[in-house]
């Protein structure tokens, strides 16, 4: 896994803190309160360049800042993509804003799933709750840029309604069944509408019955994490195959403020990915 350089590199650190100009150009409703924002540098192209899993901090000036992932696979060198749900001043003053309206930016933050080393070459279950989806977008879309590099995929994700399902247009017309990857859907309760499966999210994953070959990258709120886990295990899946992020946890972004500190990590400095064994060295507040 990489390793995140936060507070060790002094120049790397400096530039992290520096603000970048970035304007948004297209925002997509994705759900009733999330958006996705398109933010290209002034002269076109992403503000800077990151990894799958690493996190940027948006800032309106006079308005408020946040940490969130970026949620766009570092193959896109076109724009930065970043999904907002809202729940507070700053993603209030986000969900009313138009396109051609500027941010800051500052970043990357953290280290990022290891494509490149520990997933290379494997078959691979994406397993996702909600808005937990969003960190895991930016893998997914580098595994499809680069699938002679990786073998089976699969994700799995669901939301308590089919109106809650983000990037649903995505899933359907670019993910499922395109380029050896097949997505299982569900929601939590039935609806109108609705003919796919219903059910929570760890027990779909058992009912798939996928082998304990795969290595497994998951995201979504706390208690679906801790079910998941609980699943997996009992499918045969060992700690050690399964990837997780915190990034929820961040506030400053350099192991400075002390919000993300967990026991002895901090998840700035040693996140927000996690292999799930590393869970298990901190206390079970998260």
């Amino acid at each position: 896994m990489s390793g995140c350089s936060c507070g060790t590199n002094t120049t790397a650190t400096k530039d992290m803190l520096i603000p970048m100009l970035g304007v948004v150009t297209n925002i997509k409703q994705q759900t009733p309160d999330v958006q996705t924002y398109r933010v290209e540098a002034p002269g076109g192209g992403v503000v800077f360049p990151h990894l799958p899993g690493q996190c940027a901090m948006v800032s309106v000036p006079g308005v408020g800042e946040a940490m969130f992932s970026i949620t766009s696979s570092p193959t896109n060198t076109e724009y930065m993509e970043f999904s907002v749900k809202r729940c507070g001043m700053l993603t209030d003053y986000l969900h009313h804003m138009d396109a051609g309206q500027e941010v800051t930016v500052r970043g990357p933050y953290g280290n990022n799933f290891p494509v490149e080393t520990e997933l290379k070459g494997k078959d691979l279950l994406f397993i996702a709750g909600g808005i937990g989806l969003a960190p895991l977008r930016s893998v997914i879309n580098y595994v499809r840029h680069n699938r002679k590099n990786y073998g089976t995929v699969d994700i799995v994700y669901g939301s308590r309604s089919a109106a809650d399902l983000v990037y649903l247009d995505e899933i359907k017309n670019e993910w499922d069944g395109k380029d050896d990857v097949k997505v299982h859907l569900t929601i939590d309760r039935e609806e109108d509408g609705w003919d796919g499966h219903v059910g929570f999210v760890p027990n779909y994953v058992k009912e798939l019955a996928f082998p304990p070959t795969k290595t497994v990258l998951v995201c979504g709120p706390p208690i679906m994490i801790k079910f998941v886990l609980q699943a997996l295990q009992e499918m045969g899946f060992a700690k050690t195959q399964v990837y997780t992020t915190l990034e929820l946890r961040m506030k400053c972004g350099i192991g400075k403020c002390g919000r993300c500190n967990i026991g002895p990590k901090y998840v700035c400095r040693d996140g927000p990915v996690f292999r799930c064994d590393e869970l298990d060295e901190i206390p079970d507040e998260y």
